[in-house]
């Protein structure tokens, strides 16, 4: 940031918008900063050069709260995002007390999200492979032939998405719709992190959960039929749930190599991922796979 903190991009933001930031309290420092201010108000500093997927969030989540869908609100009354320093800062209303989503809240809010009609503004298409190259080339504890092996897989993988099976209808979709995105409050589930949305395949937001039932074993029998008569349709049934499965994957075993790269710790879990993969732990599900801190 050339020098400059956080506290100094929050301070900016806040007072072109007429904002208090004094006092603010750190939520969560991530990929993007969370801070609490006064008056039940959230401030998010996003990454260097994210200023179009912050206006995005912004768009989806008025466009959200416009039709009635459950989802975390920003601020109306200020123009976002604002410019501070070359970060993007958006402003949202504070959820009120809150765990994180069950699988089931996962499959509401999904529905409802995935029955609104198209907006009026644009958005990106669904970009299931993004990153994932970077990780491979950049994960310093993937051994050279493991590494051609996973941009073979990626390369594969990418020719079978372009010629994906015929399904639901397109529409907008999360694109990173987990438990982790929604917040189950005393009124019911939130969705929230509108960082991925796109346009592309709906199934692309089941194949999340589905994942953690018929690989992970991380999601049991039970919750996975609830989640499909909650949300009304099992994507495992689809023809092109396999491509869709394979790309999350393998998405989540780069996040592990990329991982593993700095934190040793996690090197074993990265390389049982990798194994299951190429194969040598038999079919699915593979037991083993556990959530990366």
């Amino acid at each position: 940031m050339n020098g400059l903190s956080l506290a100094e991009v929050l301070n900016a933001a806040s007072a072109r918008v007429g904002l208090r930031a004094d006092d603010a309290e750190v939520i969560r420092l991530g990929e993007n900063a969370l801070f609490r201010l006064p008056n039940g108000v959230v401030a998010r500093i996003a990454r260097s050069g994210q200023d179009a997927a912050a206006a995005k969030e912004i768009k989806v989540a008025t466009w959200l709260e416009d039709n009635g869908v459950a989802a975390v609100r920003p601020l109306r009354d200020v123009e976002q995002p604002v410019a501070a320093f070359g970060r993007a800062v958006t402003f949202w209303h504070e959820l009120p007390p809150h765990t994180q989503g069950t699988t089931s809240d996962v499959a509401t809010v999904l529905r409802d999200f995935h029955s609104l009609p198209t907006p009026q503004f644009s958005l990106p298409e669904l970009a299931p492979f993004v990153r994932l190259a970077d990780r491979i080339d950049n994960a310093r504890a993937l051994p050279s032939g493991d590494r051609a092996w996973m941009s073979q897989r990626l390369s594969e993988l990418e020719s079978a998405y372009a010629d994906l099976p015929e399904g639901m209808t397109r529409r907008v979709v999360h694109g990173d719709a987990w438990r982790g995105n929604v917040a189950l409050t005393a009124a019911g589930p939130v969705l929230h992190d509108f960082e991925r949305c796109s346009f592309g395949p709906p199934e692309w937001d089941l194949v999340s959960t589905a994942v953690g039932y018929v690989t992970t074993q991380m999601i049991d029998s039970e919750a996975w039929l609830a989640y499909c008569k909650i949300y009304g349709y099992d994507v495992t049934e689809w023809d092109g749930f396999e491509v869709l499965r394979d790309i999350r994957e393998l998405r989540m075993t780069t996040m592990a190599a990329q991982i593993a790269s700095t934190n040793p710790a996690i090197q074993p879990q990265f390389a049982h991922r990798l194994a299951c993969l190429r194969g040598e732990h038999g079919s699915r599900p593979w037991p083993g796979w556990h959530p990366i801190p």
